[in-house]
C-alpha cells in the first residue's frame, strides 16, 4: 500500500515473474516455488490490466519485437494468447520453469465480474490496485488447496474500505502489509538491494504533487487513506498516540458508557489535564476502553467496578424500559453499583439554555478541533479504541452508525467534562451530589 510513482507495479511484476520462472535472487526471503505455477494477474479492467501489468511483465503492447522485454525475458516465453475484443491484449501466457516445466500465466479484469473468478486453484495471484471485496475473496480461496498466496500492490484511493481497513487493523498470521511512500524512494535514500538511489528527486515530487487536490496529497504520496475518503477524523493518528503514563489522583475524570447487545456495550475513560480544566486549552487523554457484546449488565458492571471511571454519562436510550416493564439499563447499572449520572447525555447548555441537546455533529466538531490542536491524546495500547477510530467514516456526508460504540462513548466523555471529578476530591461521591443542579 504505497504512494503513487513509488514502484509498486514494478515489485509486483518482479515478484509475479519469480513464482513464474522458479528464480529468486540470493536475497529473497519469501516464499518459493519450487516446481511451474499457475498465476492470475489482475487489474481494474481489460485495458488497465494490458497497459500496465502485462507491459511490465511481457513488453509493449502490440509490438511483437519488443515481447520479451518486459520481466519475464523473451527465452523463457513460449506461447501466448490475445484476448479477444481488447485490441494488443493477451489473455494467457506459457513461460518456461526453472526445473524444466511450463507456468501459465492468466491476465484477468475486475470489470468482468467476481464469476470470471470463480473455478480453478492457482498458486499465485497478483491484484495490482485494490478489488471489491469479492474478488479479493475470491483470490483467495482459489489459493487454498494449493497453499498459495496473493498480492496486492495499490494506492488507497477509495479511502479505509474494507479490505483496507482489515488490513491496517486486523492483520492475521500469514498475511502483511508494507507501506511506503515518496520519502522511501528519493534520490536521497539508497534502496536495501542494490544500495542505489531512489528515483524520485524533490523538483519530480513537486511536479506531481502540484496536480493534486490538497485532500489527496498524503494518500497520493504516502499511500494512506486520504483524509478526503469520508473519514470522521481527518487527522493524522501521529498527532493523538502517545504511550501510556500513570494518571495523577488528582486529575479529573469522567467516563462515557453506550450501551447494546448485538452491538458492543462500550465504556471509554478519560482523565484531563487540571492545569487545563475547564478552560479553552483543556487538554484530554484516553486513558480506558472496555467493550463486549451479547453480555448481561451484572457481567459489565463487574467489570467495569474494577476501573478507576470517574463518574459515567450514558444516553437518554438509557431510560428505556424493555417490552416487561422491567427498569431502563441506566437504573440496572445504577443498582449494580455504576457511578452513572444523574441524567442522561447532553451537549454542554449554551448561554440561556438550561439543558443543552444531544447533536452528534457539536461533539464530533469538537472532537475534530482538540486533535488538530494536539489537545486530544490517546494511549497507544487500546487497541479496540484505534480500530473503531481508523473506521469511523461518513457516507453521503452522514456518519455511517456501525462500530462506533466506543467513538459514542468518547463523545459522551469529551462533551461532559463538566461533570469530571478527580480520585482524591473531598467532594467525590458515588452517589454523585451535585448541588448546582439540585441534586443532593
Amino acid at each position: 500500500m504505497a504512494g503513487n510513482r513509488i514502484g509498486k507495479s514494478h515489485s509486483g511484476s518482479f515478484e509475479t515473474a519469480c513464482h513464474l520462472l522458479g528464480k529468486y535472487p540470493t536475497w529473497w526471503e519469501g516464499k518459493r516455488f519450487r516446481k511451474p505455477i499457475v498465476a492470475w494477474v489482475g487489474g481494474v479492467s481489460n485495458e488497465t490490466v494490458r497497459d500496465i501489468c502485462q507491459f511490465a511483465l511481457l513488453g509493449t503492447p502490440g509490438n511483437p519485437m519488443e515481447l520479451g522485454t518486459g520481466m519475464i525475458p523473451r527465452h523463457a516465453i513460449t506461447k501466448t494468447e490475445r484476448k479477444p475484443g481488447v485490441p494488443n491484449a493477451i489473455s494467457v501466457t506459457q513461460v518456461k520453469h526453472i526445473s524444466g516445466g511450463t507456468s501459465y500465466l492468466y491476465f484477468l479484469a475486475y470489470l468482468m465480474g467476481p464469476e470470471r473468478w470463480y473455478g480453478r486453484s492457482v498458486d499465485f495471484v497478483w491484484l495490482d490496485e485494490e478489488p471489491p471485496r469479492e474478488i479479493y475473496s475470491q483470490a483467495v480461496t482459489r489459493t487454498l488447496d494449493k497453499r498459495g498466496c496473493v498480492a496486492m500492490t495499490f494506492t488507497p484511493e477509495h479511502g479505509m474500505t474494507q479490505t483496507v481497513a482489515s488490513f491496517i487493523n486486523r492483520l492475521q498470521p500469514g498475511q502483511s502489509l508494507t507501506n511506503a511512500g515518496w520519502d522511501d524512494a528519493t534520490d536521497k535514500v539508497k534502496t536495501v538491494v542494490n544500495q542505489k538511489p531512489g528515483h524520485l528527486n524533490e523538483a519530480m515530487m513537486e511536479q506531481i504533487m502540484s496536480a493534486y487536490s490538497p485532500h489527496e496529497r498524503e494518500m497520493r504520496r504516502n499511500g494512506r487513506p486520504s483524509i478526503g475518503s469520508g473519514l470522521v477524523f481527518p487527522v493524522a493518528e501521529e498527532k493523538l498516540m502517545i504511550d501510556p503514563f500513570p494518571i495523577p489522583d488528582d486529575w479529573p475524570r469522567i467516563s462515557g458508557l453506550d450501551l447494546g447487545w448485538d452491538h458492543k456495550t462500550a465504556l471509554v475513560t478519560i482523565a484531563i489535564d487540571p492545569e487545563t480544566y475547564d478552560t479553552d486549552e483543556e487538554t484530554i487523554y484516553v486513558v480506558d476502553c472496555y467493550g463486549q457484546t451479547k453480555t448481561p449488565p451484572h457481567v459489565h458492571a463487574e467489570s467495569i467496578k474494577t476501573r478507576n471511571t470517574g463518574p459515567i454519562a450514558w444516553p437518554h436510550d438509557g431510560h428505556r424500559r424493555d417490552s416487561m416493564g422491567n427498569p431502563g439499563l441506566a437504573d440496572q447499572y445504577r443498582n449494580l453499583g455504576l457511578n452513572l449520572l444523574p441524567m442522561h447525555f447532553t451537549n454542554p447548555p449554551a448561554l440561556g439554555e438550561k439543558k443543552g441537546g444531544n447533536s452528534i455533529e457539536v461533539g464530533i466538531q469538537k472532537m475534530v478541533t482538540m486533535m488538530e490542536q494536539e489537545r486530544f491524546k490517546v494511549f497507544n495500547t487500546l487497541t479496540d479504541w484505534w480500530e473503531e477510530w481508523r473506521q469511523y467514516h461518513r457516507k453521503d456526508s452522514k456518519i455511517v452508525p456501525l462500530n462506533d460504540d466506543a467513538m459514542s462513548a468518547t463523545r459522551y466523555c469529551v462533551m461532559s467534562t463538566r461533570f469530571a471529578q478527580a480520585t482524591d476530591d473531598p467532594s467525590w461521591s458515588r452517589k454523585l451530589e451535585y448541588p448546582e443542579l439540585g441534586l443532593v
